[in-house]
């Protein structure tokens, strides 16, 4: 079925981004693919970073598991949200490690699969997921592949991530485990003192600039792209859209898009948004409605049919409009036509 609503994604993008994380860590890189990729396609992401030599996966839960399928043989994937009470027969069934985040999901680790492996995080001060410093006793005949922790404030430049690497240096040894992994996408940019053994990017992987030091490094991933519904003429004096926000001075052409707010292309993107006709910057005019925008067209030849990008660069879009480049990334839903290239 024909849809209205592309996203192109550029494949060498994302395996560029992957080298240049791992590259910049030094260690081995994995990959957070939760979130159907950050939005993107889960599993023609995953190919994409296996084929780059990313073999370490991430999602959140076991219905994101079961969703991604089958790995490579040589693929690890985690399930960052542990194992809960009405997860524990798809946890035994599944390929996948839980990464064990409080006392109950270790003890019912230890009673379930006694010597199966599993990852634990750790809290060292984020209090949102992972046991405390002082019960790591409890993690004594757990069979730990990777002991992980997550950063609070990595995308600042905060005396709190120094506080967290060196409780979690603390740790480091103390509890056995494999491989210890603190770094997010930020926590990359931090520095080595950072990545132990395993680094788990996310952001960074899919077009996002977690700090300044990535910026050069990391390519846009995701394109969106409309189709042109309607090419119409607007006459000076007539105003567009709920609210009649905009009235135009003169007469002109635009041209109405089929995307909208339901689509995860935000009112927010109304005083700074654009559409793209080759080399042509097309203003937005007016707000953005549920599945209509409308774009100043000037002299650029669009005609009813044709495909316009929006800009999209997910720093530009965020300070543009305040809203998060993961709510940004995320939010494109399944009214696109995901394209790779």
């Amino acid at each position: 079925m024909h849809r209205s609503l592309r996203l192109r994604l550029d494949r060498t993008a994302l395996q560029s981004n992957w080298t240049w994380l791992q590259q910049r860590s030094g260690v081995t890189c994995g990959a957070a693919v939760k979130a159907d990729g950050y939005g993107l396609g889960a599993r023609a992401v995953t190919l994409a970073l296996h084929a780059a030599g990313c073999r370490d996966f991430f999602v959140s839960t076991w219905d994101e598991a079961a969703r991604l399928g089958a790995l490579s043989d040589d693929s690890v994937l985690s399930v960052l949200h542990g194992v809960g009470e009405s997860d524990l027969a798809d946890a035994l069934a599944s390929n996948a490690r839980p990464v064990l985040n409080s006392p109950i999901q270790v003890a019912r680790w230890k009673a379930a699969a006694p010597g199966r492996p599993c990852d634990v995080m750790v809290d060292t001060g984020m209090n949102r997921l992972g046991l405390r410093p002082e019960e790591a006793g409890l993690l004594d005949g757990l069979v730990i592949e990777t002991l992980m922790s997550h950063l609070a404030c990595a995308d600042e430049d905060s005396l709190h991530n120094a506080v967290q690497r060196a409780r979690f240096s603390s740790l480091v040894g103390t509890v056995k485990a494999k491989r210890y992994s603190l770094a997010n996408s930020a926590g990359i940019c931090l520095g080595r003192d950072y990545a132990y053994d395993l680094v788990r990017p996310g952001l960074a992987l899919y077009g996002g600039l977690p700090r300044g030091e990535a910026t050069g490094h990391i390519a846009q991933v995701a394109f969106p792209e409309a189709q042109v519904i309607q090419r119409r003429i607007v006459h000076a004096g007539e105003t567009i859209g709920y609210g009649a926000t905009f009235t135009a001075r003169r007469d002109m052409a635009v041209a109405i898009l089929n995307i909208g707010y339901a689509d995860g292309y935000f009112r927010a993107f109304a005083a700074s948004g654009a559409a793209v006709a080759g080399d042509k910057r097309l203003p937005l005019l007016g707000r953005v409605s549920m599945d209509l925008v409308a774009v100043a067209i000037g002299d650029a030849d669009v005609a009813e049919g044709d495909w316009l990008g929006l800009e999209f660069s997910l720093p530009g879009a965020a300070a543009a409009t305040g809203l998060s480049q993961y709510e940004l990334l995320t939010s494109l839903n399944d009214r696109f036509d995901r394209r790779w290239s």
